[in-house]
């Protein structure tokens, strides 16, 4: 999968078993593969609010298509011998259609049909829609499997993942599970701007930490009318985007690096004040935001008594996390099983999300279990 930074393709090397009630989930490893710099210009121009015709999205849909396939064909040989079994493929996220808090389609490209053509495996693929078909949100789709990671911790959990765009999933009786708003995308547009698209993250929270908050500028960020829906709910850059910060900071002549230090504030901000109603007792976090230590500090500081944690702490590689979560959605959907929480998504139903495309051998789909999986473990 690659996700809402589209700085790269991970892919990780699953092994899942359904013993009884319980996925038995074990990492064999982890690659992660840049995205080649032409393809990933091509991608970024695409993105809203850019302007493109179909022509685009046609060479887009290839190009990601045979960038994931080689890297899966890598994965599958350094992970599994050649001897895997399935792929599941996440594709590029491009575009989320929502309007007025109803999501009406989403588009992932990635054309599975390299990546069956290259691995020679069986690929599921384009996850999203179908929850979408049923009335949900199609995100965040790693609902159902934070909550049976989680299952069982005392307290109630929350589950965070800081990409490009943040979500959250919390555990109990009634689990929710909604985006938050951005992740990074704010703080890379704002280093993008700073240095003239040189930089695309602030690398160790460099940028903010020699940064001041601008009052002003932080409480014009949080009156964004997003961040005051309910959940469920979910957006993406068609709304959070490099022209977004733009717009904000008209007005404002502030240097770079306050720029990057507020923004990065207004994420630890709506992060936090989300999760407040929620009153977590720990809040475990993952993706690529938990590599900038100023953007943790500040959202330790907002948390109150939640305790901040990693996946790492509990097995889980925080680099291998969504990529470990679709290939648990990719085994759902080849044994018949649902992969959506409704009340998490909220669709009208849970479904057996996603397309599959036939490998060289076909595919011929195993027994659906008698008993839907109700909790998950991982080791790596």
């Amino acid at each position: 999968m690659s996700g809402t930074s589209h700085d790269a393709i991970d892919a990780a090397g699953v092994d899942i078993r359904l013993r009884a009630d319980t996925l038995e989930v074990r990492l064999a490893g982890l690659l992660s593969r840049p995205y080649p710099e032409p393809l990933r210009a091509d991608l970024i121009a695409a993105l809203p609010p850019g302007p493109v015709d179909m022509a685009a999205v046609c060479r887009l849909d290839t190009g990601i298509g045979r960038a994931f396939a080689a890297v899966a064909a890598d994965a599958n040989t350094e992970f599994f011998g050649g001897a895997a079994d399935l792929v599941a493929s996440h594709g590029q996220t491009v575009y989320h259609w929502v309007s007025g808090g109803t999501v009406h389609g989403t588009l992932q490209l990635g054309q599975p049909a390299w990546i069956a053509e290259r691995t020679g495996l069986p690929v599921v693929s384009d996850f999203r829609s179908r929850d979408i078909a049923a009335g949900g949100q199609g995100a965040p789709l790693v609902g159902l499997f934070d909550v049976l990671w989680l299952a069982g911790r005392p307290g109630r959990a929350a589950a965070l993942n800081i990409g490009g765009i943040a979500n959250v999933t919390l555990t109990g009786a009634s689990p929710v599970a909604f985006d938050t708003g951005p992740g990074n995308a704010l703080i890379d547009a704002a280093v993008a701007r700073a240095t003239g698209d040189v930089e695309h993250f602030d690398r160790a929270g460099a940028r903010a930490e020699r940064g001041s908050v601008d009052g002003e500028l932080l409480k014009q960020l949080l009156a964004e009318p997003y961040y005051a829906g309910h959940a469920p709910k979910s957006t993406g850059k068609e709304l959070f985007n490099r022209d977004y910060l733009e717009r904000v900071l008209r007005g404002h002549a502030l240097a770079p690096d306050d720029i990057v230090a507020t923004v990065t504030a207004s994420t630890a901000h709506t992060i936090a004040t989300a999760l407040e109603p929620f009153a977590p007792t720990e809040v475990i976090a993952s993706g690529g935001g938990i590599r900038n230590p100023v953007l943790l500090a500040m959202l330790r500081e907002r948390l109150g008594p939640a305790r901040l944690r990693t996946s790492d702490e509990l097995g889980l590689p925080s680099a291998a996390k969504e990529a470990t979560a679709f290939a648990v959605l990719g085994f759902l959907t080849a044994h018949g099983l649902t992969g959506s929480h409704p009340a998490c998504t909220g669709a009208a139903h849970a479904g057996v999300l996603g397309s599959i495309t036939p490998g060289a051998a076909g595919f011929a789909l195993p027994a659906t279990p008698a008993t839907p999986p109700r909790r998950l473990t991982v080791r790596a």
